[in-house]
């Protein structure tokens, strides 16, 4: 069963808000926090058949508000660099090694992504946030001695 928030509304319950326009982040460098990730199957697009999909939840602290950023990642041979990146830029991966994807320690993990303002496809009027670059997370190496 798909994970929502809130509550079944009965046909007699009365009701309150109204549409509330999102309003996206600036483009720009921010830290972010995955809150969750589902897996998720592709329809196929393109030169791509259908396929296994993670779908990312990226929360981003933007001044006195958080939005959450959702990114789909295909999991072919093809796009093996973005999960590569995806892994590097939370510290599970280094570059270069070949290494198994532990989907677990996304939950919970940080980071720091470059988010980009793009036009919708079908409406160009209505602007939205992709995260366009994950950078890479320093693994810091422990020494004795030092701090």
């Amino acid at each position: 069963m798909a994970e929502t928030e809130g509550r079944e509304l009965g046909w007699e319950d009365t009701i309150s808000k109204d549409s509330s326009e999102f309003e996206p982040i600036p483009e720009g460098d921010y830290d972010f926090t995955i809150e969750k990730y589902k897996r998720a199957r592709s329809q196929g697009k393109g030169k791509l058949p259908p396929c296994n999909m993670a779908v990312v939840y990226f929360r981003i602290s933007d001044r006195d508000r958080e939005v959450v950023i959702r990114e789909n990642f295909i999991l072919h041979s093809s796009l093996e660099w973005k999960l590569s990146e995806l892994f590097r830029g939370i510290g599970a991966k280094k570059e270069g090694e070949e290494v198994r994807m532990n989907w677990n320690l996304l939950p919970g993990a940080t980071g720091r992504a470059q988010v980009s303002l793009d036009p919708d496809r079908n409406d160009p009027s209505k602007k939205y946030n992709h995260i366009k670059k994950i950078y890479p997370k320093e693994i810091k190496k422990f020494e004795a001695g030092k701090f």
